[in-house]
């Protein structure tokens, strides 16, 4: 996603530099660095990169599954009373691509078109804990990526690390994780026996 970005913004600046963020904010930083000598450059590349990102999600959810146990967990833990949401920096075509039913079993889904300021930032969190009427010291943002972590840690919330996606166990430990397991189940299993859930 990255290298195409750098290939449309090439079309608005000379020297397109390296990628150091995640490719929302890098698109932000781009659009910054044309925006004083080319405002409807700007928006232009802003608009390209915005539908050139929704394709490459919608292309990846429609080859994409979810866990095989996602719906039985998240059955589970509604059985037991526990509130779900999900907060995602993906569009919501692209959720539900893969998860047409998930507000079956989600109270609240907040992807990136639906907040002004998506994950990491602890507003994106705190607009489902709001949703949901949790308090964020009673709450657990779990995730597979240290931005995750932080965006938990950022919230008030415990978090948790499953190393079954895009971080390694090893970064999600460094990230400060409260708990890092291997994927959802085990952090089901750890819950339950430390009385959390």
């Amino acid at each position: 996603m990255k290298q195409r970005l750098a290939a449309l913004a090439s079309d608005y600046m000379d020297a397109v530099p390296e990628p150091h963020l995640p490719v929302l904010e890098w698109l932000e930083f781009l659009e910054g660095r044309v925006l004083p000598r080319d405002g409807a450059g700007a928006r232009e590349l802003r608009s390209r990169a915005t539908r050139m990102i929704v394709e490459m999600e919608l292309e990846a959810a429609r080859e994409g599954s979810l866990f095989t146990y996602t719906r039985s967990i998240l059955n589970d833990l509604k059985e037991r009373g526990v509130q779900v949401a999900i907060i995602t920096r993906n569009c919501d075509a692209a959720v539900r691509t893969v998860f047409p039913d998930l507000e079956e079993l989600c109270g609240c889904f907040l992807a990136r078109e639906h907040v002004p300021r998506v994950k990491p930032d602890p507003e994106h969190l705190h607009q489902a804990l709001i949703h949901l009427g949790a308090e964020p010291g009673n709450s657990l943002m779990v995730g597979d990526h240290p931005l995750d972590v932080r965006t938990g840690k950022g919230a008030g919330t415990l978090t948790a690390g499953v190393a079954s996606g895009s971080g390694s166990w090893e970064d999600l430990a460094r990230s400060g994780a409260d708990w890092v397991v291997r994927d959802c189940e085990s952090l089901l299993s750890v819950l339950s026996s430390v009385g959390r859930i």
